[in-house]
Parts: structure tokens; C-alpha cells; sequence
């Protein structure tokens, strides 16, 4: 009997191959061993997904800790996680377009109100087009600003924050696409709350994240996630100038 994996020789007995970890296959494929492997790949607690997602919630610090400092077999790695992050943060996208983002909150009896609403649509549009690139580029910056805000700790470099924003960025991405679903049954009114909602949750979730990871007390992480809005927030003001600007030459903001 050998590995159908890398054809290594197993003795009848093995529940997986000494050479590459695969496990082995005795019997055929059936519908009760083919939805016993699907429950036991996504849906046991004893699974690494589910145990990554849950423990980011209960104690971030031993994933990302553990992930810097070399434990790689626990949780998930943190390529794989922002990967899958991104790859819900699309269906989200996809649930938002099928629902539809309601623009109507401008009241078009004006040309600069008409405007504004057709810069709402635009910036949506290219925002939804680009999620995945935009996620990525947050990463870097997320991890420029914590670096100046936490140097005096000195327990990450700029590559570990990395990691550490990953991972954050991906957690919050995947429970806001488990999230949606749900709410999106409830009617846009329920989307524009969570829609108000994300960016102060995203907030909280990161202070709370860097505080565990950094083991800091409420009244050290308040001081400096209270900087780190400060200083995001001009990055992202003049960021938003930039881009406009850029836009409205191009004729983006144009009505067809």
C-alpha cells in the first residue's frame, strides 16, 4: 500500500504518511464520508480555520505572537488568512451590489447635490472594484503609524507589524463578511447602520488587538489609538484631496 500523495510505502495500519503528513484514504468515497471530511475540515472547533478566527477574538496575542516568534502549526498562517479575507471581503462586495447601495440621501434638486451624489456613486464604484488592492495597501500604512506610536516598546520591527495588521485586517474583514449576509435580509436601512458602525468597530477591534499583543493597560492603548486616528485620519484627508483631484481630471465624476 502506498501514500497517493508521494507514493511513499505505508504499512495497512497508518492513519497518515510518515513522509509527507497526508492522511490516508481506506475507503471509497461516499456521502457520509464525503460531509464527515467537509465537517471535520470547516466546521470542528478542533479545525486550525475555526480555531484562528475564534482565538483572534479571545486572545489575538497567541496567534500573532506565536506566528511571529515560529509557532506555524497552530492557527493558520498569515498569508493564507489574508488571502481568505480577501477573498470573502469579494463576496461581500458582491452581496452589497446585488442589494444595492441607496444614494437617494442626496436630494438631486441642485447641480452641486447632484454632484455629490454622482462622487458617492463613483467613489463606491472604484472602491468595490479595487477592495482587494485597497486592503492591501492599508497594511503598510497601519504598520508605518503603530511603528512611530509604539517605538518606545521596541518588541516589533516593521515587519512583524506587518503580520500584525495582517492579521487584524483579515479578522475583521471575514467576521464583517459573515455579518453581511444577515444583515443585508434586514433591508438597506440595516446597511446603512452597519455601514456607520464599521469604521468605529474596526477601531475598537484594532486598539483592543494592539493591546493585547503589546500587553498594555486601557489607559495606554486609549492615549495612543486616540494618536493613531489623529495621525490617519490627516494621512487619509489629504490622501482623499489627492485622489479626487485626480479623478475629477480625468472626468471620472462626469454624468454619462
Amino acid at each position: 500500500m502506498n501514500c497517493k500523495n508521494c507514493r511513499r510505502e505505508l504499512n495497512e495500519d497508518d492513519g497518515y504518511c510518515s513522509n509527507c503528513g497526508g492522511k490516508v484514504i481506506h475507503n471509497r468515497l461516499t456521502l457520509p464520508n464525503l460531509f464527515h471530511h467537509i465537517n471535520e475540515t470547516y466546521f470542528n472547533y478542533d479545525n486550525k480555520l475555526l480555531r484562528t478566527f475564534t482565538t483572534l477574538f479571545s486572545e489575538p496575542e497567541d496567534v500573532i505572537n506565536g506566528y511571529i516568534n515560529g509557532v506555524r502549526k497552530k492557527y493558520v498562517d498569515v498569508v493564507s488568512y489574508f488571502a481568505l479575507a480577501i477573498t470573502m471581503a469579494g463576496l461581500q462586495i458582491f452581496i452589497l451590489n446585488k442589494v444595492g447601495v441607496d444614494f437617494s440621501g442626496f436630494e438631486t434638486s441642485s447641480d452641486q447635490a447632484e454632484l455629490q451624489r454622482n462622487i458617492s456613486q463613483t467613489i463606491y464604484q472604484y472602491a468595490s472594484d479595487y477592495q482587494s488592492l485597497i486592503m492591501m495597501l492599508y497594511i503598510p500604512l497601519y504598520a508605518l503609524i503603530a511603528m512611530m506610536i509604539f517605538r518606545r516598546y521596541k518588541k516589533f520591527n516593521y515587519t512583524e507589524l506587518l503580520v500584525v495588521f495582517m492579521y487584524a485586517q483579515a479578522q475583521y474583514s471575514i467576521a464583517s463578511a459573515l455579518i453581511l449576509p444577515l444583515v443585508a435580509i434586514l433591508g438597506s436601512s440595516s446597511l446603512s447602520l452597519i455601514g456607520f458602525l464599521a469604521v468605529p468597530l474596526q477601531i475598537a477591534y484594532f486598539a483592543y488587538l494592539l493591546k493585547q499583543v503589546y500587553a498594555l493597560t486601557a489607559k495606554q492603548i486609549l492615549i495612543r489609538t486616540l494618536v493613531f486616528i489623529l495621525l490617519l485620519t490627516v494621512l487619509f484627508i489629504v490622501l482623499i484631496f489627492v485622489v479626487a483631484f485626480v479623478m475629477f481630471k480625468m472626468g471620472m465624476f462626469e454624468k454619462s
